[in-house]
C-alpha cells in the first residue's frame, strides 16, 4: 500500500466525520431556530394581550379622571358661592 492510499483512506475518513458533524450542527440549529420563533411568538402575543388591557385601562381611567377634575372645580366654584 503507497503513502498516497493511506492518505486518501486518512482524508476520507476526516472527511466523513466532519460531513456528520456538519449534520449534526444543521439539525440543532434548525431546532434551535424553532424554540426562538416559538419564544417570538409568545412575546409577541403578550404583548398584544398587554397592549389590549392598557388602551382598555386607558378608556376607563380617562372618562374617570375628567369627572374628578370636573367635580373638584365644581366644588371649588360652589365654595366660591357662584353657581354651576
Amino acid at each position: 500500500m503507497d503513502w498516497s492510499q493511506i492518505l486518501v483512506i486518512i482524508l476520507s475518513i476526516f472527511l466523513a466525520i466532519f460531513l456528520l458533524l456538519g449534520i449534526v450542527l444543521a439539525i440543532m440549529l434548525i431546532r434551535i431556530t424553532r424554540q426562538i420563533k416559538a419564544v417570538t411568538d409568545s412575546a409577541r402575543t403578550t404583548a398584544e394581550h398587554i397592549e389590549h388591557a392598557v388602551a382598555t385601562f386607558s378608556r376607563v381611567t380617562s372618562p374617570t379622571v375628567l369627572l374628578r377634575k370636573l367635580s373638584k372645580l365644581r366644588r371649588r366654584r360652589k365654595q366660591g358661592g357662584e353657581d354651576v
